[in-house]
């Protein structure tokens, strides 16, 4: 093995555990922090990363917090992007019971996100609430809307307004989610 490879092989195992493992409150890491681990190429790091968890189911997914990106993203965004690996193809309903999600928790997060996808992305606290508690009761419905939150998978604004957080972004297929709702 050659000095290039063996450099590779290196940031390869150092890009794995770093995604792999958890070190703050979210999973993954920030742009910047790979590139300060890993060095300037490490896109070029993630990009064989993914090869190597394609066989696994796996992949390292960027997600872009502010913003949605359309064309290429420039070198700040990925800066500020967060990389962690999730599951490359969805999971079906017995391996999202086994990791710890209640079926009617699974609901009342694809109606919400369903929701605020319908609202141009955006809905008042209140109105997802309201239209909860016809299915699920107040306790419930307030447990898991703070617990989407403060597991980003929605984000919330000083005027209690609800968005799509980065975490559903990334893990969840909103195309597929909608097309399942409208399917006849």
């Amino acid at each position: 093995m050659g000095e290039r490879e063996a450099e590779i092989s290196r940031k390869l195992k150092r890009a794995s555990q770093l995604l792999f493992f958890q070190r703050h409150r979210k999973p993954g890491l920030r742009g910047w922090e790979l590139k300060k681990a890993l060095g300037k190429d490490f896109m070029s790091i993630i990009d064989v990363l993914n090869s190597e968890l394609d066989g696994l189911n796996l992949q390292v997914k960027a997600v872009f917090e502010d913003i949605e990106i359309t064309d290429k993203p420039s070198e700040e965004q990925i800066d500020r992007a967060r990389f962690f690996i999730t599951i490359k193809n969805p999971l079906t309903v017995s391996d999202i019971m086994a990791s710890g999600w209640r079926i009617d928790d699974i609901a009342a997060l694809a109606a919400t996100i369903a929701l605020i996808i319908s609202r141009q992305g955006k809905a008042p606290r209140s109105d997802v609430e309201q239209i909860l508690r016809e299915k699920f009761p107040k306790w419930r419905v307030d447990m898991n809307l703070d617990r989407f939150i403060r597991n980003g998978y929605l984000l919330k604004d000083e005027n209690n307004v609800l968005y799509i957080g980065w975490r559903a972004r990334a893990e969840i297929d909103q195309k597929m989610l909608m097309e399942l709702l409208l399917a006849k």
